[in-house]
């Protein structure tokens, strides 16, 4: 198995085509094939991480994301960040979230806390 670090986007490109040919064969884990497109994969990955990293999300959006896909109303974010009206001034960008609603909400809602640190713009 000849395999090279991915350090440039030339090798990116290069393993991605070789990742490709790969997946037409549907290789079985555990074949030489299979091995190799699962390392090459890991090598994609690592390198996507590095060069193309995703800024985590505005807590506010991730607070309104988590609420969408749960179907979840104000009242139900107040365990977690307090009385209704308290939960609108956070919403609405009025009040910005204090370290305890951060543990609350990332306990509650699991959205990772590097998420809801982030500095919002308050309005």
């Amino acid at each position: 198995m000849n395999i090279h670090p991915v350090r440039t986007e030339i090798d990116y490109k290069a393993t991605l085509k070789e990742i490709a040919r790969l997946m037409e064969g549907d290789p079985d884990i555990g074949t030489p094939d299979g091995d190799r497109l699962d390392v090459l994969v890991t090598l994609v990955q690592a390198y996507e991480a590095k060069q193309y990293p995703i800024d985590p999300p505005d807590p506010i959006e991730a607070i309104k994301f988590r609420m969408d896909q749960a179907g979840l109303t104000v009242k139900d974010l107040e365990p977690m960040i307090g009385k209704s009206n308290r939960v609108y001034e956070v919403l609405n960008r009025k009040r910005g979230l204090t370290l305890k609603m951060i543990w609350k909400l990332h306990q509650g809602l699991g959205i990772p806390a590097e998420s809801l640190i982030k500095p919002t713009a308050l309005g």
